[in-house]
């Protein structure tokens, strides 16, 4: 009997160090991306269903945003499960579009980036600030938002999206691949536009060849680059390979000894990925990525080339919902009205 007993003390000490454990993981998880909604109670076969698809909210351009979830969702039978990303002080104005307005339908969670976790690893100075927004560098943690996903969509808000997005979500990904992306050298017509209005397409226009560390990577500043604005992700290629560490990585060096500018071609968030990814990506279906619209609000795309493209993207200072801007007919059918009457377009011809 006093074997017995001391058998069960030992199995009730061993459940609770077990519980503690569990318990300890819990609290101490990662919180630079969090749930506002965790709730993860979903089957494993429909999850498998399930199209994650990433996109971010930012304050003063939230209806971007919501105009590319609808034209996503209206362009597809699949089940898409979009997950919102925004900073804490616009989580209850994201809901509060999403509910009432004509997305309600749509099947998301709302989730908190934590900018914290830049701290230290972005440059202060910058021409253009709007790209050092903490929301720019969201695709840069994106295992520490999903977690029962294999693979997920990373979309830029000023998008639209014209195809189904399950044919973006089925681009194969090569054996040890983390991402594909769409090069810059990969249509006629874009690199038509790139001549005209003088953009960058190579590595040249976005990391400072004069550095040292930037030579001794022995990348040529010829290589085409490539958008990170659109990204099929594998989760697992992600983790094994400490993609995330390793953008970390270059961020700091970038803060010690200016490797790459805003001035530059691409801002602050596409060069690590170009440094990191160099050599080891897929390619996506150019016309899943028609890209520069928001570049020369002077220059425009055949209409007829629009139609054929699967996906819009304003990259660029010109955006659709402003002034001035090109294409931006195609851009507001897909625009849904601000319940809050916050944001505003602002389209006068003069």
């Amino acid at each position: 009997m006093a074997l017995l007993r001391k058998i069960n003390q030992v199995l009730l000490f061993l459940l609770i160090v077990t519980l503690c454990g569990i318990l300890y993981k819990k609290v101490h998880k990662g919180t630079v991306l969090r749930n506002e909604t965790d709730d993860d109670s979903e089957a494993p076969e429909e999850m498998e269903d399930e199209i994650p698809v990433v996109i971010c909210a930012a304050a003063g351009r939230m209806g971007a945003t919501m105009a590319a979830i609808n034209s996503i969702y209206s362009n597809t039978d699949a089940n898409i499960l979009f997950y919102v990303v925004g900073l804490r002080n616009t989580l209850s104005r994201i809901r509060k579009w999403i509910e009432h307005s004509k997305l309600r339908e749509i099947n998301f969670k709302i989730v908190e980036f934590n900018p914290i976790v830049l701290k230290g690893k972005v440059r202060p100075d910058s021409s253009r600030p709007e790209l050092l927004q903490p929301l720019n560098f969201v695709r840069f943690y994106l295992p520490l938002l999903i977690h029962q996903h294999e693979k997920v969509i990373y979309l830029d808000d000023d998008v639209i999206v014209q195809g189904d997005i399950q044919e973006l979500y089925d681009t194969t990904l090569a054996l040890g691949h983390a991402a594909a992306f769409s090069d810059d050298c990969d249509l006629p017509s874009a690199q038509d536009m790139n001549r005209f209005v003088g953009l960058q397409n190579t590595y040249m226009g976005y990391l400072d060849y004069r550095k040292k560390t930037i030579k001794d990577l022995g990348i040529s500043p010829s290589t085409c680059s490539f958008n990170p604005g659109v990204i099929v992700a594998n989760m697992t290629e992600w983790k094994h390979q400490r993609i995330t560490k390793q953008l970390e990585k270059w961020m700091q060096k970038n803060v010690e000894e200016n490797l790459y500018s805003s001035s530059l071609g691409g801002g602050v968030a596409t060069s690590p990925m170009l440094i990191v990814f160099h050599g080891k990506y897929s390619t996506i279906n150019p016309l899943w990525h028609i890209r520069h619209l928001g570049w020369n609000p002077d220059t425009r795309y055949s209409e007829h080339f629009l139609q054929e493209a699967k996906l819009l993207h304003w990259n660029g200072r010109h955006k659709p919902w402003d002034f001035p801007s090109v294409h931006n007919d195609l851009w507001e059918s897909w625009f849904v009205p601000d319940p809050a009457g916050i944001f505003k377009l602002n389209h006068h011809s003069s």
